[in-house]
């Protein structure tokens, strides 16, 4: 996977979810966290430390949340 070389910036997001091609944002944004929850899902079946495990876990249930965010921005009309 390629580094970012910026970080993202919410301010950018929520202008990119609120303009004329708010699907196609949702869409990329959304693309980002479904890799990120394979990884998340690989490293769990891979097995993991409790501590790990547990921090782990945190993070799925934190992309789990921004899933919903992302869809909940564009529902509400960004």
């Amino acid at each position: 996977m390629e580094a970012v070389s910026e970080p993202i910036r919410l301010l950018d997001i929520e202008h990119e979810l609120s303009g004329p091609g708010k699907m196609e944002a949702m869409e990329k944004y959304d693309a980002v966290l479904v890799a990120l929850d394979e990884r998340i899902d690989a490293a769990m079946r891979e097995g993991l430390s409790p501590d790990d495990f547990l921090k782990v876990k945190d993070l799925k249930d934190a992309n789990i949340t921004a899933r919903k965010i992302l869809r909940l921005t564009i529902r509400v009309g960004g």
